[in-house]
């Protein structure tokens, strides 16, 4: 369908999807500047789009459809429309048309208007969301919301044993009513004055003791992407973010490396990578044009939450306490073991520490490279795998 049409229930309701990630915008012929958007949840928003005094074009958003009607959110769109010819101010505007907002529709707007455009971390903010806000907060008023409310939704995930991940949560909702604020949307932070939990530096990491049993979890896991995303994790110390969004076309294999052009601390990374870890990519080296190496349920999208085959895994080695990201801090502990000097295994790890930064630029890859080694080693003999041919076995299993 064009994206130029008679907005009608029919129309709209034959809308396709868009693939995830993606939004679709159409444009209202009957009436000028009104869109509707469709997110790849399937979520159906109208808004008005349009320039105000000469300055850049600015999306004001309506209503959801189809809480909003068709035809009130073309009244809508007039009204807005003639009070921008007449010079009011866009932030006046949203605060004096629209019905007061519910904190599903205020994190709507915030997805689609700051977080997807500027943080690296978005997908996070939708995960936190869905995990943790979605059902306590989602349909209340933003008036129903209080400090209180945000209070007792910290104080649960804390008593779940969760205490940074509720610090977390706690910083989302301030930083979307913070937004909210700016863009005139609401007035007021019910996030403000919370306490945060204390939180001090994690230090886990696999035991000896525990790699055996570990491994072994590993090769009975039925899942083949799970299995080797996890395998991927340990022997490269890459962060999850990353693995999990690892692109073919960023891997040499004649050189044995995999480029990262962004990181999480804003600095690009070249990974070395293990012979383990180069017969892991081999094994799962595609014969299509496939973009991800842990390709999700999407045609274009990676593989996301990876959540409940690491518990199956954990749950199998008897091992507790234990998250994804403590893969990352394995590796640079046996690289530690091994011999590895903190600016090795800085430099392998990707680390950003102002003391360090000229010391990480003057190493080559060949030690980094030699240190990985060693520590992949060090740790196949801990688990009780003779060789790299061991490790093959569990990334084969099917």
């Amino acid at each position: 369908m064009e994206n130029k049409f008679n907005f009608t229930k029919k129309t709209i309701d034959a809308l396709s999807t868009p693939d995830p990630g993606k939004r679709d915008t159409y444009h209202d012929i009957k009436t000028a500047g009104l869109q509707l958007r469709i997110t790849s949840t399937g979520v159906k928003s109208f808004s008005i789009y349009k320039r105000i005094s000469g300055s850049s074009p600015e999306r004001i958003t309506l209503g959801r459809y189809p809480d909003m009607t068709i035809e009130k959110a073309r009244l809508e769109a007039a009204r807005i429309a003639g009070d921008i010819a007449s010079g009011k101010n866009p932030a006046a505007i949203k605060r004096g048309t629209r019905e007061e907002l519910t904190f599903a529709e205020l994190f709507g707007d915030y997805m689609e208007q700051y977080s997807r455009h500027n943080k690296k971390t978005w997908r996070e903010d939708e995960s936190q969301y869905r995990l943790y806000l979605e059902k306590p907060l989602g349909k209340k008023k933003l008036s129903a919301i209080d400090r209180s409310s945000i209070k007792n939704i910290h104080l649960s995930i804390t008593r779940a044993g969760h205490p940074i991940t509720a610090n977390r949560v706690k910083s989302l909702i301030s930083g979307i009513f913070g937004w909210a604020i700016l863009e005139g949307l609401w007035e007021t932070n019910p996030a403000s004055g919370i306490r945060r939990n204390k939180e001090k530096s994690r230090e886990r990491f696999i035991q000896g003791e525990e790699l055996p049993r570990f491994f072994q979890a590993l090769a009975d896991e039925p899942n083949q992407t799970i299995r080797d995303y996890v395998l991927m994790s340990l022997l490269t110390g890459a962060r999850r973010s990353n693995v999990q969004a690892m692109r073919w076309q960023d891997i040499s294999f004649d050189r044995h490396e995999w480029r990262i052009d962004e990181t999480k601390n804003g600095t690009p990374q070249t990974v070395t990578l293990s012979p383990e870890a180069v017969e892991i990519l081999q094994n799962r080296r595609p014969s299509n044009d496939a973009v991800f190496v842990f390709p999700g349920r999407g045609e274009l999208s990676h593989l996301m939450n990876p959540a409940r085959g690491w518990q199956r895994i954990l749950e199998r080695a008897g091992i507790n306490n234990l998250r994804i990201h403590d893969l990352r801090r394995t590796l640079g502990s046996w690289q530690c073991k091994t011999g590895a000097s903190l600016a090795i295994i800085g430099k392998s790890l990707n680390h950003k520490n102002q003391n360090t930064t000229a010391i990480y630029a003057r190493l080559d890859l060949d030690p980094v490279r030699d240190s990985v080694n060693k520590a992949t080693s060090a740790m196949m003999q801990a688990a009780g795998l003779k060789d790299s041919a061991d490790v093959m076995k569990i990334g084969k299993n099917t």
